[in-house]
C-alpha cells in the first residue's frame, strides 16, 4: 500500500508539472511583469520594404525586455481585425497596429478599450477623432507633408543646377506623379506638398500623368512604362511616393535608354531603403527622404512596453517627445549620393 500512494503522488506531481509546463506560454503575464510583457504586433503586410525595416527594429528593441508576436495582415483589413482579436484572447499586455485601413482604427480601438490593451498605431494614422477616443490610444509616425516637401526640393535643386531639365525651353517642370495607395495620408500628403514645395520656389509645373502604383516596385514600373509610352520626351521629373516605385520607375526608364549615354531623368522617392541608396549610388535615382524606420520600429515598441507594465508614456521612459500625449513624430531627412552613408 504504501509503494503505491508513493507512486500516486510522484505520478499526480508529475501531471502537475506537465499541466504547467504545457498551458504556461498560451498567456502573457499581467501588466507590470517587465520580464515576461508581450505585446501583439500586426504589420498590414510582411513583404513592404519599409515596414520590414520597421518590423525588424520593433524585433531589436525588444530584445532582453519583452516577447514580441508579430503577425502579417497580408494587406487585408479583415484578417488584422482577427489578428487583434486573437491578441486579446490571448491577453497580450499591449498591442502595436499599423493598420491597413487607417478608417477602420476605431473598430481596432473599441476592441482594445474593451479588453483594456493599450493600443499603439503606428506607420499609419488613424483619424483624429479616432485617436480622443481612449487615452490609452497612442501614434507613432513622420509628418508626411515634411517628406513632401523634401522631394519636391530636391527637384528644384536639380531644376536650377541643370538648365538641360527644361527640356522643350519652355520654363515649365513637366512631371509624372507615382501616387501610394488611394486615400493613404502618406500618398495624398506627399503628392500635394512635393508639387507646392516646386511652385513656392517660383518654378511652374505641369503634370503630365499620375497614377497608383500601390507603394510596389513592380506596379510602379508598370504605371512608368504607360507613362512614356503615352508622353515619351515630354516628361522632365519622375515623383515617387515610396523608393519601391521609384525604383520601378527607374527600370521602365532604362528600358528606354536613360541612364546611359548622357540621358537622364531624375527620379526622386521617400524611405531611403537599401536598394534606393544603391541606386543613389549607381547615379539612377537622383534623392530619397530618410523615412526613419529604426526610430519609428524603436518608439512604438518602447511606448508600447511602457504601457504593457500600466505605466503613462513620456520622454523619460521611452526616449522620444510625446506631442498633446499621444503622438511620436520622427523626422525626415534628405538624403543624396553625397550624403547616402547617414541612412545607412
Amino acid at each position: 500500500m504504501k509503494r503505491y500512494m508513493k507512486g500516486l503522488i510522484v505520478s499526480t506531481l508529475l501531471a502537475s508539472l506537465m499541466v504547467a509546463g504545457c498551458g504556461g506560454s498560451q498567456q502573457a503575464a499581467p501588466a507590470g511583469d517587465k520580464a515576461k510583457s508581450v505585446i501583439g504586433v500586426a504589420i498590414y503586410k510582411f513583404d513592404d520594404t519599409f515596414m520590414t525595416g520597421v518590423r525588424n527594429a520593433i524585433s531589436k528593441a525588444a530584445e532582453g525586455k519583452a516577447q514580441v508576436d508579430i503577425v502579417d495582415s497580408q494587406n487585408s483589413q479583415p484578417t488584422q481585425n482577427d489578428k487583434v482579436d486573437l491578441f486579446v484572447t490571448k491577453k497580450v499586455n499591449a498591442l502595436a497596429i499599423n493598420p491597413v485601413d487607417r478608417t477602420a482604427a476605431s473598430v481596432i480601438i473599441d476592441k482594445a478599450k474593451k479588453a483594456n490593451t493599450p493600443v499603439v498605431f503606428f506607420n499609419r494614422e488613424p483619424l483624429p477623432e479616432d485617436m480622443k477616443k481612449w487615452d490609452k490610444v497612442y501614434y507613432v509616425g513622420a509628418k508626411a507633408e515634411e517628406s513632401g516637401t523634401i522631394s519636391g526640393k530636391l527637384i528644384v535643386d536639380y531644376w536650377k543646377a541643370h538648365p538641360e531639365m527644361d527640356k522643350n525651353k519652355d520654363g515649365v517642370l513637366q512631371y509624372v506623379m507615382l501616387k501610394g495607395e488611394p486615400g493613404h495620408q502618406d500618398a495624398e500628403l506627399r503628392t500635394k506638398f512635393s508639387v507646392k514645395a516646386v511652385e513656392d520656389a517660383g518654378i511652374k509645373v505641369q503634370k503630365v500623368a499620375e497614377d497608383t502604383g500601390m507603394w510596389d516596385r513592380v506596379k510602379g514600373q508598370e504605371k512608368m512604362a504607360a507613362f512614356l509610352a503615352a508622353n515619351g520626351d515630354k516628361i522632365e521629373a519622375v515623383f515617387a511616393n515610396n523608393d519601391d516605385m521609384a525604383l520601378g520607375a527607374i527600370e521602365a526608364l532604362k528600358a528606354k535608354g536613360y541612364f546611359k549615354d548622357g540621358k537622364f531623368m531624375p527620379v526622386v522617392g521617400v524611405d531611403a531603403t537599401a536598394p534606393a541608396l544603391k541606386a543613389l549610388e549607381d547615379g539612377t535615382l537622383l534623392g530619397t527622404v530618410l523615412n526613419d524606420a529604426n526610430n519609428q520600429g524603436k518608439a512604438t515598441f518602447n511606448i508600447a512596453h511602457v504601457l504593457a507594465q500600466g505605466q503613462t508614456p513620456s520622454k523619460d521612459n521611452t526616449g522620444f517627445d510625446i506631442v498633446d500625449g499621444k503622438y511620436v513624430w520622427v523626422a525626415y531627412k534628405k538624403i543624396t549620393k553625397e550624403n547616402a552613408n547617414e541612412a545607412k
